[in-house]
């Protein structure tokens, strides 16, 4: 993880990145930044976990295999929060693939914390 500093009273550290783009933890906030399609969001425990159910929920595989003429387009908008993505199809899968990363690393840092604490004890 790499220390991020946005301003001079926040602090912010980097939990997952790709090409597309980033997420960032700020633990004096307790809140994640994810910055995706231009746009640096801020998202609280229960907003990005309601992200990451509306990414998940998406059928990308029904997209691609659809036929309609309708745009391959969704609109992603979490209640209770101020941002709404409008999302292309390939948008979809880097956006999808940076949630997965950020959720795995998060998990990733529980189970190492979890176990270095769990030695000392």
């Amino acid at each position: 993880m790499q220390n991020v500093a946005v301003a001079p009273s926040v602090d912010l550290l980097e939990v997952f990145q790709t090409r597309n783009g980033s997420v960032f933890q700020s633990d004096s906030q307790k809140c994640w930044y994810v910055n995706f399609a231009g746009h640096n969001n801020r998202f609280d425990y229960r907003s990005i976990m309601k992200l990451r159910k509306a990414i998940y929920g998406i059928d990308i595989e029904a997209l691609l295999l659809s036929s309609d003429k309708a745009p391959d387009i969704e609109i992603v908008f979490i209640c209770a929060c101020d941002h709404c993505y409008v999302l292309t199809l390939l948008e979809i899968i880097a956006f999808k693939e940076l949630i997965e990363g950020t959720f795995v690393m998060l998990e990733l840092n529980r189970i190492l914390h979890d176990r270095v604490y769990r030695l000392m004890a």
